[in-house]
């Protein structure tokens, strides 16, 4: 059988590889260096094509407005939760709280994102719609994997303003639109 390449497929295997790295963090300290390298190319480039490449149809086609800017919201945070733990000692004593902080948050954002955007592009997007998307999400992580948290290009913030509804944004400097769409 073929491998799936409806978007919403391939959203949720990363999710589940996500869950399968955190695992592995948890269970086998040892492994910890090489676990957070994976989990973190792998968040960091799964946010980055689902910012340029699915949230901009979730929001216009699939009429997930809200819906999108939380999400999109909960990545920045994933993404400083990251930064912090790729900063840390694996032994140090706060590390710990820190893996089991960034656990949590994307935890709670796949729920989230597999109980409402998910399944709201199943429903109102054909699956040729569908397919589209998953080979241009697909070519947006391939693109963004290595990209390090905190590394965001100009063009990657325009995207996310424009996701969140940000008009003008073609005019902004990277640090205007930074400042729209980092979190309070």
């Amino acid at each position: 059988m073929a491998e799936s390449r409806d978007v919403v497929d391939l959203i949720e295997k990363d999710h589940r590889e996500i869950e399968r790295l955190f695992e592995l963090l948890r269970s086998d300290p040892g492994r910890r260096d090489l676990a957070v390298t994976e989990v973190t190319a792998l968040l960091v480039a799964h946010s980055r094509a689902e910012e340029a490449a699915v949230y901009p149809v979730a929001r216009d086609e699939a009429g997930e407005t809200d819906e999108v800017a939380h999400s999109q919201e909960e990545h920045a945070v994933a993404e400083a939760i990251l930064e912090r733990l790729a900063a840390m000692d694996a032994h140090d004593p706060r590390y710990e709280a820190v893996l089991r902080e960034l656990v949590e948050s994307v935890g709670h954002h796949v729920e989230e994102e597999e109980n409402t955007v998910l399944p709201g592009m199943r429903q109102r997007l054909s699956d040729e719609r569908r397919a589209e998307l998953g080979e241009a999400f697909l070519a947006a992580r391939a693109e963004h994997l290595g990209d390090r948290p905190g590394d965001t290009t100009r063009a990657d913030l325009a995207q996310q303003a424009r996701n969140l509804g940000v008009d003008g944004t073609s005019s902004m400097s990277k640090e205007e639109l930074r400042d729209k769409v980092t979190p309070d």
